[in-house]
């Protein structure tokens, strides 16, 4: 779903139905998991939701494995659990490299992404 509202994007108009132009935007897929330091950056990237810091565990991987310290992990053991079993990632995780913008296992959140492009190609923010 993530996917087809990304291509979407790019290649309709955005809003759809608004008479506007598609955004304009580099997208690239990935298939494999992300590195520990692709996870180091997507974790400053992800809107903060409360004070307190998460688990890399719990940000990144559906299920919590037993394999895994008491303290939810490292970012190195995210990234090596989710090499190993790439399912128990939640997908998808999308990134705007380039706004500093990302969402993990959530399309609303993509939906946050498309909506700060669109307010920069539109004039509306001054990122």
């Amino acid at each position: 779903q993530a996917l087809a509202l990304l291509r979407a994007a790019l290649s309709e108009p955005y809003p759809s139905g608004k008479g506007t132009a598609p955004l304009n935007f580099n997208l690239e897929v990935v298939e494999g998991t992300p590195t520990a330091d692709q996870l180091s950056s997507i974790i400053t990237y992800l809107p903060s939701k409360s004070d307190v810091s998460p688990s890399p565990a719990s940000l990144f991987l559906s299920a919590h494995p037993a394999s895994m310290s008491a303290e939810g992990g490292t970012l190195a053991e995210v990234a090596k659990i989710g090499a190993d079993k790439p399912k128990i990632f939640k997908w998808p995780i999308v990134v705007d490299w380039n706004a500093g913008k990302a969402s993990v296992g959530d399309v609303d959140g993509v939906k946050g992404i498309l909506e700060h492009l669109r307010q920069k190609r539109d004039g509306e923010t001054g990122n």
